[in-house]
């Protein structure tokens, strides 16, 4: 678990810093990710990115097992992802600003395909227009956020909603579609 990293005593931290160097410097020999200091990965985490769609971590960023993060996606200092999360940032990329909490199992989509009734599903085209998270913002485990949205700083997003519209500073939202249920 990630947060089980802020909580080493200093003999497993002789062992768990170089395993975590070496985790890093895989993904960085193939991806272009840039990690801040004291970030922590899990081997099992899938973090994908390509040039002009790079993969940014600040700070001390804390990634579970079996997340999927694939770029334009940068996510500020102390933002944890927990296991099973998928992120794709699409060419308007993901931003999570600082010291933000994403539960297990969300889904943060930054492109979405056309529904042109004359043309094939597999032929339409592709929009993104990008998702930004505010600093401070905890989104509960099973959300869905869609391309578009915005999350102001202070929000909570309640767990399993589907976030299709922008949420204010402050907000606390709920349900499917999410829509404000009280405020922090």
């Amino acid at each position: 678990m990630p947060w089980l990293w802020d909580r080493l005593k200093p003999p497993q931290r002789a062992w768990a810093v170089p395993w975590q160097e070496e985790i890093q410097a895989a993904i960085l020999a193939v991806e272009s990710v840039t990690f801040g200091d004291d970030c922590f990965v899990a081997p099992e985490a899938h973090l994908f990115a390509e040039p002009g769609r790079d993969l940014i971590l600040g700070d001390h960023c804390r990634i579970g097992a079996e997340v999927f993060v694939h770029g334009l996606v940068e996510l500020g200092r102390r933002v944890t992802l927990n296991p099973r999360c998928h992120l794709d940032g699409g060419r308007g990329g993901i931003v999570l600003g600082d010291d933000c909490r994403v539960a297990t199992g969300v889904r943060i989509f930054a492109w979405n395909h056309g529904m042109d009734a004359e043309r094939l599903v597999r032929e339409q085209p592709v929009a993104s227009q990008g998702v930004r998270v505010g600093k401070d913002v905890w989104i509960g485990a099973g959300v869905g956020i869609v391309d578009g949205v915005t999350i102001g700083d202070g929000a909570v997003v309640g767990m399993g909603a589907v976030v299709t519209r922008s949420v204010p500073a402050g907000a606390k939202v709920a349900g499917s579609p999410a829509r404000v249920i009280g405020w922090r």
